[in-house]
């Protein structure tokens, strides 16, 4: 009995299918392994246009890296050092700042509302038993450089190990940087020869694609924070700080950070000082910060680079971490990044085929009814005739409405 051979396309279908199960379990499995592998990665990855830069220089590319490398570790520790005691002492003003939220909700809001809009506000807002609650939670943190080393005696060899992927992470980074190229060529040259062509397109339309939201919308999201919270500490907010940080890293949702950050920034005002200069002011500052954006950062440094939308961002965000952890929330954005790379790709395919009918002639009897239709040049409209026709009263002397008529297409002779 004769039978049919399979089709070798197939096979390879079936074993890449195979293949990309097998490294999705893999990466599961290894998830605590891989984490500062791939911080690692993703920090060579910001520094590269930077080092190739520093190259195209006249300078090698090991000097490259190193100033590189030197630059992005100083700017880490800065931040480190500097945003971390502000935000915990922002959040501990925060905590002890509730109780004159619930009172201002109790004393001033409610009461406002009740009168103005006729309604029975004051039973359902409670504010203490929430005050006492965060209260209670953040004393038993007691911040988060108590919680970090805190726990040393009790859990050891958790902190040892952090602390190793800590050190771990910018000695593998430095390695990425100098020997990643290498590293991308070693594995081109692995790409079996048929799909080579579409993998390298499909890889550098993802870079684009990444870098596009990352080194132009964070970039963005970061001066935005910055100019919230600067503005709003020098127009004496107590919150500025840690309300103009939030609505910065919201702002990759288009208006989302300025509504956050108003609605909160004009909250604080009315708690703290209750007045309506320091409120303009609070306004003041959030439309300065939306100018800057419209004008300045996204044409500087996004410009038109097609980046990942805010809906697939957040979609992306929120499966990777209940997939695969704190990975998956490292890895959630480069892979949104192949996927829609890789539709654009099938989208592409998909209308060039015969299955769309991208290349089927149109029928014969559409295209002549197509031609019958009577169409002169762009370039020389329809005339407007009044009522009277050609040789009747002008188009200023016709009196009431004007109808315009289309002249009928000249008769075709006789053959």
């Amino acid at each position: 009995m004769n039978t049919v051979p399979a089709h070798p396309l197939s096979d390879r279908r079936w074993h890449w299918l195979a293949l990309a199960i097998g490294l999705g379990v893999l990466v599961w499995m290894l998830g605590p392994v891989l984490t500062p592998f791939v911080i690692a990665a993703l920090l060579a990855w910001l520094g590269e246009p930077l080092v190739a830069r520093i190259q195209r220089g006249g300078r090698s590319r090991s000097t490259g890296v190193i100033l590189v490398f030197s630059l992005m570790t100083a700017v880490v520790a800065l931040a480190v050092l500097l945003l971390v005691p502000l935000i915990e002492r922002q959040l501990a003003q925060l905590v002890d700042w509730l109780p004159r939220f619930g009172a201002w909700i109790t004393g001033t809001a409610v009461p406002w509302a009740e009168k103005r809009f006729k309604l029975e506000l004051a039973s359902y807002f409670d504010p203490t038993q929430i005050i006492e609650l965060l209260k209670a939670h953040w004393q038993e943190a007691g911040g988060v450089a108590a919680t970090i080393f805190g726990g040393v005696s009790k859990s050891g060899i958790a902190v040892l190990g952090w602390l190793a992927n800590l050190v771990l992470i910018p000695v593998v980074a430095f390695y990425f940087m100098r020997d990643g190229r290498d590293m991308l060529h070693s594995v081109r040259d692995l790409l079996p020869r048929p799909i080579e062509p579409v993998v390298v397109r499909l890889a550098y339309e993802s870079d684009q694609v990444l870098g596009g939201f990352i080194r132009g919308q964070l970039s963005v999201m970061i001066s935005l924070g910055a100019i919230y919270a600067t503005g709003l500490t020098l127009v004496g907010v107590d919150l500025g700080i840690l309300i103009g940080i939030v609505a910065g890293l919201v702002s990759f949702v288009p208006y989302l950070g300025a509504v956050v950050g108003v609605g909160a920034a004009v909250i604080a005002t009315l708690v703290q000082h209750g007045d309506w200069q320091h409120l303009a002011l609070v306004l003041v500052v959030f439309t300065v910060g939306q100018t800057v954006e419209s004008f300045f950062l996204t044409p500087w440094l996004v410009g038109d680079k097609i980046g990942l939308h805010p809906v697939a961002v957040i979609f992306a965000i929120m499966a990777g971490g209940q997939l695969f952890g704190f990975l998956g929330v490292l890895l959630a954005l480069p892979v949104a990044a192949v996927l829609v790379v890789v539709l654009r790709y099938v989208h592409e395919k998909y209308t060039h085929s015969q299955l769309y009918g991208a290349d089927d002639d149109v029928p014969t009897a559409v295209q002549e009814a197509a031609d019958a239709v009577p169409i002169g040049p762009e370039s020389d409209p329809f005339p407007d005739f009044p009522a009277g026709g050609p040789s009747g009263p002008t188009a200023d002397e016709a009196p009431g409405p004007k109808i315009l008529v289309r002249p009928a297409p000249p008769d075709k002779p006789d053959s």
